[in-house]
């Protein structure tokens, strides 16, 4: 399997995730405040709407408020797709022996990128953890214990080691694992669309297509995927919240049904889909753009070598 391992996925998908997150944290940020919201805690600001939402924060926080959490949402959506990129494609490599032309199907794209998310979630989960709780810094928290004061990444880190261990930095691990099925579905339905589309033009499956038939491929992909999983980030975000405390993913589930019904595990769904919606997009193009040159590069490195050693071979011979 190591011998279908190539840096070229990571840096690629590195490279997409950054640039995505980048542009498009102040969305996350005011994602997560939606999703954390049960409408009965009194330390949480309320906010009526997505314009509303920045409009409150702008005022209250600056544009600095805004961008609450981009150190660890950077590292971890960069190394969380880095990672699931070079992952899910060593193993389909592994599966189809290194022949990109030959078909795998739904659920063997599904299981490539299960395995991918289990193993990226895995790595990534104490970014994510920081993340949220940054993000969810209110100017409301100077009475809140020093514990749960954060100046930056690498405080949280320390803060939340020192009062919970290593389990801190795992909290919602769990739906976590739910949510690996996001990416399996989202995947799986980018593969069989680009797949289905290339067999339609009676060209080769891993044929290059052009920008903006990635960009629609992945904007379907993932709004079929987010509509279906969303609930199990709600979840998340709420166990990863230090402004709640529940035991754990049984209680926070039974919790919201009884207070907020099923619309409670939808909550911030809207301005979930206006930010990964593009963030797919973006991330995806350049993933793919970015691959196809390191492809090229490393083409061209590969003549040029077999160049050099031709005149070698020649006088051997």
């Amino acid at each position: 399997m190591l011998s279908h391992l190539k840096y070229e996925h990571f840096i690629a998908g590195t490279s997409g995730g950054v640039i995505s997150s980048l542009i498009l944290h102040p969305l996350d940020l005011i994602k997560t405040r939606f999703a954390v919201n049960d409408g009965r805690s009194q330390s949480t600001p309320q906010y009526r709407g997505l314009l509303n939402a920045g409009r409150q924060i702008l005022k209250t926080e600056g544009m600095r408020g805004l961008y609450k959490g981009v150190t660890p949402n950077v590292l971890g959506s960069g190394g969380s797709w880095g990672c699931y990129f070079l992952v899910y494609n060593t193993i389909k490599g592994w599966i189809q022996g290194g022949n990109s032309k030959k078909p795998l199907g739904p659920s063997v794209h599904m299981a490539c990128a299960a395995h991918a998310g289990v193993i990226t979630l895995l790595m990534t989960n104490p970014f994510w953890v920081v993340k949220t709780r940054l993000c969810l810094q209110y100017k409301e928290d100077k009475n809140l214990p020093e514990k749960f004061r954060y100046k930056g990444t690498i405080d949280a880190i320390r803060k939340i080691y020192r009062t919970d261990g290593i389990r801190g930095l795992y909290r919602g691990l769990v739906p976590g694992l739910f949510g690996v099925s996001h990416g399996a579905i989202q995947f799986m339905v980018y593969e069989e669309l680009k797949n289905r589309y290339n067999t339609y033009r009676d060209v080769p499956i891993d044929t290059n297509l052009d920008t903006w038939e990635y960009m629609f491929f992945a904007a379907v992909s993932k709004l079929v995927a987010a509509g279906g999983t969303y609930p199990y980030q709600v979840v998340r975000a709420r166990l990863q919240d230090h402004h709640h405390n529940y035991s754990g993913t049984t209680e926070c589930v039974r919790m919201i049904w009884r207070f907020e019904g099923w619309r409670g595990f939808y909550k911030g769904l809207s301005a979930n889909l206006t930010r990964v919606t593009p963030a797919t997009v973006i991330t995806f193009i350049t993933y793919e753009n970015v691959h196809r040159y390191l492809q090229e590069l490393r083409k061209t490195h590969t003549i040029e070598e077999d160049r050099r050693h031709q005149p070698l071979l020649i006088k051997q011979t």
